[in-house]
């Protein structure tokens, strides 16, 4: 499967955590900016963390301070660290090469934050 797979999505409360994951073929893994995006409702897709295959990361100032973007070379796997999660937050969340290639789009994971 040649494309990014996401999972560890699900329904939080505000304030709480999730991680989520991010799988691919090493071919594709190898790609050197890869990020996490998410789509929140009647928003355009947007750039939440991104990291180099040197684990430089950067994030969007909306989540600066309560998420981590980390990778484990060897799983061929992205992580995104959620924590202090807020009701706006809440989205489908995606990763992909940074910026984007259509093709390598998964199905994404569906994050929720409500009380």
């Amino acid at each position: 499967q040649e494309q990014f797979v996401e999972s560890g999505g699900g329904l939080v409360q505000p304030g709480g955590s999730l991680r989520l994951a991010c799988s691919a073929p090493a071919n594709i893994f190898s790609i050197y900016y890869k990020g996490w995006f998410r789509v929140r409702p009647g928003r355009p897709r947007e750039v939440v963390a991104l990291i180099t295959s040197q684990n430089t990361a950067n994030y969007d100032d909306s989540v600066q301070g309560r998420f981590i973007i980390s990778r484990d070379e060897a799983k061929n796997t992205m992580y995104l660290q959620m924590n202090d999660l807020k009701p706006e937050d809440t989205a489908v969340y995606y990763c992909n090469a940074v910026p984007a290639r259509q093709e390598l789009w998964g199905q994404g994971t569906q994050v929720t934050v409500s009380s």
